[in-house]
């Protein structure tokens, strides 16, 4: 993919648009849709991987030298089109915190014209897509911090006319309120993140839950994600204290605290990573 061009969002967040004759294979499945980037090393202006085939990219990515390695990280494809001229655009949020992570790096540096590469579906009904309510819901519960805000406000903006919403966006600061277009009946309570971490944070994020008064529904669904351990603690609210079916919950751990992305592929690749199933314990 080749950057088009960049736009700042909030006091976090640079959206960049990528395009390519690539793309034209690309089929995003909407919601909160993932790829994988792949960003070069500092020494390196684009990326090249040995192979992008879906049964051998993976141990090619892992056997290149650590010094021309590509750094990877999932992002959500914020939004897909088609261009007038026929041409594919991909828009993709980054939040940006400096040069303290490779993606905020790469991001805050992304010029017009230059490439990266990335491994998505080509096909619409993938796994990739966990946004996936049953056809009887009847209300929706989302909670995202910013990591997860651009899948969240993509999620929000297909949702059908009079759907009953209810969510909790935790972002860094107060300008990062960043109200998506939607259809539907959506109430968003904004928890601006103060001083503190960890366990800190997460009361602050359960603090706004148990102050709310979510409407009553016979088939809820509920999507989560961000830090992993704040999305815990969210889901046993929901389960424990909302009484919802834990099956009726998809939770997702962006991120953790203290662990890079590459300790946590590591712990999926060898089965030490927690289920984030509906039907997982909690």
């Amino acid at each position: 993919m080749e950057v088009l061009r960049t736009r700042r969002l909030g006091h976090s967040f640079l959206r960049v648009t990528f395009g390519g004759e690539s793309l034209a294979d690309f089929r995003s499945g909407g919601h909160d849709q993932s790829l994988s980037l792949f960003l070069p090393p500092p020494h390196r202006e684009h990326t090249a991987l040995p192979s992008t085939q879906e049964d051998t990219w993976f141990g090619a990515w892992r056997a290149m030298p650590d010094e021309e390695r590509p750094v990877m990280r999932s992002y959500t494809v914020r939004e897909q089109r088609r261009t007038p001229a026929g041409t594919v655009e991909v828009d993709i949020d980054f939040v940006l915190h400096g040069d303290s992570s490779p993606a905020s790096q790469w991001a805050g540096r992304a010029v017009t014209g230059r490439r990266i590469q990335a491994i998505g579906p080509a096909v619409e009904r993938n796994k990739s897509v966990r946004f996936q309510p049953p056809a009887d819901t009847d209300a929706y519960f989302l909670y995202a911090d910013e990591t997860a805000l651009p899948a969240a406000a993509a999620i929000l903006e297909r949702l059908p006319a009079g759907a009953e919403v209810r969510a909790w966006f935790e972002v860094p600061h107060a300008d990062d309120r960043l109200e998506p277009a939607t259809r539907a009946d959506a109430e968003i309570t904004w928890v601006v993140r103060g001083p503190g971490a960890g366990r800190e944070r997460t009361d602050r994020v359960l603090d706004a839950l148990r102050a709310a008064e979510p409407p009553a529904a016979r088939a809820p669904y509920v999507w989560l994600a961000g830090e992993a351990g704040t999305v815990r603690a969210v889901r046993r609210h929901f389960v424990q204290e909302r009484s919802v079916d834990r099956r009726a919950v998809r939770f997702t751990g962006y991120w953790r605290l203290g662990a890079s992305e590459e300790e946590l592929l590591a712990e999926a690749y060898a089965g030490r990573a927690p289920s984030e199933e509906p039907g997982a314990e909690l």
